[in-house]
């Protein structure tokens, strides 16, 4: 008992300091909150483009939440920065209004411009909050309401827009823009005292009743229908109620939740804590007169019906689940199970405190003075048994071996007489009762599942999600009705996130995490107010002239990054310059030649168009060759004897000649880069001149090969993923050939079917799948195994199963052990003239072949 009191009592006072420090909190909270900034800068410095919080000034978080929620609408946005104070009241205020809602648009205007372009993480309101302080009558040290400052704040917008407005008509009735950003309106029909009477009236934050209600919609329900709605359809006139029908639902429509009531008995608000739970999308065109009012009342009475058959499924299901007449109640298929079990036990004849007595030791009975209701209550024991005093308990007390129970004993109630007949129909009875019982509570229960998914899909058909409203923003409050703190989450549409804006912490956030503080529930946190937008309207959210700003911000970032990156590009061509020589000839010829050749050098051109493969030159100047190999090159080039076409190639052809003489062998080692440029020119011929047999290894060798070209510098090999693209595509190819040899039944043609197969393509899997593990080469594996893995079960004739049985296990073999390859064929030798024409082609060719990521 030691550890667990010691347990008990620690958790006690973990909770005790617990609820302590939450007492202390809320007592903080009706004093003013005033953050301080940090003396280091860098710590109130704006990081990228986060958004940028606000300063609490002294209790005013309420003010941070609302405004966070209205400036990240980009329509509400665009209409404060874009606001200019009337020409006529730029002087001097002609009324009250004038005098306190421009000056406080001047300060929004000035607050949202910060927002947007400020370089510190958060800024301080306190200029707009003075003005709203003298219109509240409020002092610092108390904390106003969410809704009464929403409402406050979109009148005064709305009279600094309809004193614009007014300006600004042309004979025509003034739009107000903040009244139809925010205010809708909808049709009251019903019936007082026996008159039928029908008005439209105008609204903007629309309250819903939160207590008793489980969600968004259930709140909804309560609010578009009060009284009995049924007189509204017959003749009965002595009934009063009203049903509402939204008849223009604003761009922004916003949900305030009443979480307070006025508790008469204390005198005093509080606050509900309900849980309340609301989706992310609301539909409501069942509460849109635009749509037919009969198909929504003919959707509530079916729901009305449904609940009330659900009533009473669900006290016929309490009844199998708590059965019993007394305080104590159980599930009634335990009880017959209970019942069941004492029947099936082991039967007495004689009572257990008896029994216990003939064979205990004559020293261990119990004396005559105990009562029989201590030996009641007690019980016996296998160890001790208990009597009046500690005496005679000392006397009685024996060793474990002589008070040990016998083992013939049973240790749990069992009747005293039960015939084996009277056994058998009792367990009959029980176990079909048992069946029966577990049977009806099943079927009850699938029952009350089927009408809450009727319930929850009744308004899910396409005629009923139509007017799509997401969900914007959630001011969540914390604490009791007298204190407490706001904060807001909001979503970011064009990073699809959630964002929390509590005070000048701005952070990514979660559904879950919104879920946990805005339900409520299950603790003193809740939403309080809810900010739908018109998902069908994407001006709300889409960017205006002021994000413009970021996207300058973006493209002249860009262009300083690409600056900096073309002065290191000239830096490193000059660096080249300098260790090439000047024009090995002086013949124009060479010179103009080269010249071309280092502009292609400098370019980046995609893979397919490599210019390394058009001339070994470019790949000797990208690989930053020595000096002398270049002008060998070079010279070479125009040295040869097939250039002799007229007498001034002739003259340049000796010129490079006699440069070529003067070049000592000892001044250049080929060796290396010939065979690297050589491999490089063989890569371009083997994309598209040779036939899917010769061009696979030729590929399988080139991609090993460039690998280790690659290895010895950037420059130096080609570009992988192509290689393994073409690598892939002629496995692919062959594959589907020899599959295309195998469906044709002929004995011939299956052979070399999968003679291609066993000696090409089974043994370059290995590579596709070891090396590097690429996703592309694994899904073209599964693909040529699919292929044949097709065949499985399709009539065929036996000796085609059996060539089909005998080789897929070489196709399916999973290891990555790599067989060797024979060496590649020989290049065939062409003229010149040849040479250059089909050089010519593939080269045209390649250019035509689509990069596609590769």
């Amino acid at each position: 008992s030691g550890p667990i009191s010691y347990q008990m009592m620690s958790l006690r006072c973990r909770v005790l300091e617990a609820s302590i420090a939450e007492n202390k909190a809320s007592l903080k909270r009706t004093h003013p909150e005033v953050w301080s900034d940090s003396p280091n800068p860098y710590d109130r410095k704006r990081q990228d483009n986060c958004p940028v919080g606000l300063k609490n000034v002294g209790n005013t978080c309420w003010f941070s939440a609302v405004i966070q929620s209205l400036f990240n609408l980009l329509e509400f946005r665009r209409l404060v920065l874009n606001f200019n104070p009337p020409a006529n009241a730029q002087d001097l205020p002609r009324n009250q209004k004038e005098h306190r809602n421009l000056p406080f648009m001047r300060e929004l205007r000035y607050l949202f411009a910060l927002l947007v372009g400020s370089k510190r993480k958060y800024v301080d309101p306190s200029r707009a909050v003075e003005i709203l302080k003298d219109a509240f009558k409020s002092n610092d040290s108390q904390q106003q309401d969410v809704s009464e400052f929403t409402h406050k704040l979109l009148d005064w917008l709305e009279d600094a827009f309809q004193i614009k407005a007014e300006e600004e008509r042309d004979g025509e009735k003034p739009k107000n823009p903040m009244v139809e950003l925010f205010y809708g309106r909808f049709l009251a029909v019903g019936v007082l005292e026996g008159k039928k009477f029908e008005n439209t009236e105008m609204f903007g934050q629309y309250p819903l009743q939160v207590n008793g209600f489980k969600d968004l919609h259930e709140c909804l329900e309560a609010a578009m229908i009060e009284g009995e709605i049924e007189s509204l359809h017959s003749e009965n006139s002595a009934k009063s109620g009203q049903e509402h029908w939204f008849t223009e639902l604003p761009p922004v429509l916003t949900f305030e939740l009443s979480r307070f009531e006025f508790n008469q008995a204390l005198g005093r608000p509080e606050k509900i804590h309900n849980k309340l739970e609301f989706p992310p999308i609301l539909y409501l065109d069942r509460y849109s007169i635009i749509l037919s009012k009969e198909i929504t009342r003919i959707k509530r009475d079916e729901i009305k019906r449904l609940k009330e058959y659900l009533t009473v499924l669900q006290q016929r299901l309490e009844r199998y689940l708590s059965y019993g007449s007394g305080p104590k109640r159980f599930p009634l298929v335990d009880v017959l199970q209970y019942a069941l079990e004492f029947a099936s036990s082991k039967p007495v004849c004689t009572s257990p405190v008896d029994d216990l007595g003939a064979s205990a030791p004559a020293s261990s009975m119990l004396p005559a003075q105990t009562s029989p209701s201590t030996i009641e209550q007690q019980g016996p024991s296998s160890s001790d048994v208990p009597s009046t005093s500690p005496v005679q308990r000392s006397v009685i007390h024996k060793p474990f071996t002589q008070s040990r129970i016998p083992p013939d004993l049973p240790m749990h109630p069992a009747p005293r007489h039960i015939t084996e007949e009277e056994l058998s129909v009792l367990e009959g009875c029980l176990h079909r009762w048992r069946t029966e019982v577990e049977n009806d509570t099943r079927d009850l229960q699938e029952s009350i599942s089927r009408i809450h998914r009727t319930i929850e899909l009744m308004y899910s058909d396409k005629t009923m999600v139509q007017v799509p409203y997401r969900l914007h923003a959630v001011l969540v409050h914390e604490g009791q009705a007298n204190a407490g703190h706001y904060w807001a989450y909001i979503y970011d549409h064009h990073q699809n996130r959630w964002m929390k804006y509590n005070d000048i912490s701005v952070t990514k956030s979660t559904w879950e995490e919104l879920e946990r503080d805005s339900f409520g529930g299950y603790r003193n946190a809740s939403a309080y107010c809810l900010m739908y937008i018109n998902d069908k309207e994407q001006y709300l959210i889409q960017g205006n002239i002021i994000d413009k700003i970021f996207e300058d911000n973006k493209r002249f970032e860009k262009e300083l990054e690409e600056w900096d990156v073309e002065l290191a590009q000239k830096a490193q061509q000059e660096k080249l310059l300098s260790q090439i020589p000047r024009a090995p000839a002086p013949s124009p010829a060479i010179k103009l030649e080269y010249t071309r050749l280092l502009k292609l050098a400098q370019e980046d051109p995609p893979p397919e168009c490599d210019y390394r493969l058009r001339h070994a030159i470019v790949y000797f100047i990208q690989n930053q060759a020595p000096k002398k190999i270049i002008e060998r090159t070079l010279l070479e080039q125009f040295g040869d004897h097939n250039l002799s076409f007229d007498e001034r190639c002739r003259n340049i052809m000796k010129v490079a000649q006699a440069k070529l003489e003067m070049i000592k062998p000892d001044e250049v080692n080929m060796e290396e880069y010939e065979v690297s440029a050589t491999w490089m020119l063989h890569l371009m011929f083997l994309f598209l001149y040779f036939s899917y047999m010769e061009a696979l290894l030729y590929l399988i060798y080139a991609y090993q090969n460039n690998k280790e070209l690659l290895s010895k510098g950037p420059y130096r090999g080609h570009d992988e993923e192509l290689i393994s693209h073409y690598r892939r595509e002629c496995l692919l190819k062959l594959n589907e050939h020899a599959a295309a040899l195998f469906e044709s039944g002929d004995d011939q043609e299956v052979n070399n079917g999968l003679i291609i197969m066993n000696e090409l393509i089974v043994p370059c899997l290995p590579l596709l799948l070891v090396d590097e593990m690429e996703e592309k080469d694994i899904v073209a594996v599964e693909d040529m195994r699919n292929r044949w893995c097709s065949y499985l079960g399709q009539e065929m004739e036996p000796n085609l199963q059996e060539k089909l049985t005998d080789f897929l296990p070489k196709l399916l073999d999973c290891s990555t052990e790599i067989k060797g390859f024979n060496d590649p064929p020989k290049l065939p030798s062409y003229s010149t003239h040849e040479l250059c024409e089909r050089y010519a082609r593939i080269m045209l060719s390649l250019s035509r072949t689509p990069a596609d990521g590769r």
